[in-house]
């Protein structure tokens, strides 16, 4: 989609009300059923972080998503997909300063180049207990991307019409953090599998962008 059709469509993002769980347990795999119970208890003490799906105009003008392929580390996002952002620090005035900030450090997009259109649902990660706030925002100038080498091993730009497209969407055997290899729903994006909570926000991504195009 061209990008000056897509930044019209999603100014009208605000008057649309959140899908929430509803979209993202589409992309919950098995385990994470048991999780949610103990959820409601585990928040409450749960680190804080904001993450940020931005949407901008490639070279030819057509609209694009980044996502960053994170590190292999001793970690349990290890080698994962992922959106920039986050842990909330003591200088973030927010949440949503927060995934500016962090989207700046690890892909070198000026604070000043972005606007955050609209907050979605929030998602809480037992395996790092951290609580995600994630935010759609936009930048209406082609980014030069520029990648925080010691956190991220690869940006990976997404076509908003490979993003939007069902096929898209598939089932892989992935292994959790907890050592063992389950089939979970998924996101096929530029040949990375993108599952658990990104998949989870992306989702819900999705289904609201479906609303308006």
């Amino acid at each position: 989609m061209n990008f000056d059709d897509f930044s019209l469509a999603i100014s009208k993002i605000k008057n649309i009300p959140l899908p929430a769980q509803a979209s993202q347990f589409k992309m919950v795999p098995p385990f994470r059923q048991e999780l949610l119970k103990q959820q409601e208890h585990a928040i409450k003490k749960a680190k804080r972080a904001g993450v940020l799906a931005l949407f901008y105009p490639n070279a030819e003008q057509e609209t694009y998503l980044v996502l960053i392929l994170r590190k292999t580390y001793k970690g349990v996002h290890s080698a994962q997909v992922g959106f920039p952002g986050g842990k909330l620090e003591p200088d973030d005035a927010s949440l949503e300063a927060a995934a500016l900030r962090e989207t700046f450090e690890e892909v070198g997009v000026p604070i000043k180049q972005m606007q955050v259109v609209k907050a979605l649902t929030e998602v809480y990660i037992p395996p790092s207990n951290f609580y995600v706030h994630p935010f759609v925002g936009i930048s209406n100038e082609t980014p030069r991307f520029l990648k925080q080498d010691d956190e991220v091993e690869a940006v990976i730009e997404v076509a908003l019409s490979h993003f939007l497209d069902d096929a898209s969407i598939i089932s892989e055997t992935v292994k959790t953090s907890y050592s063992v290899e389950v089939e979970v729903p998924a996101f096929r994006l530029n040949n990375y599998v993108v599952w658990g909570a990104t998949a989870m926000m992306l989702s819900e991504i999705k289904d609201l962008l479906k609303q308006l195009m």
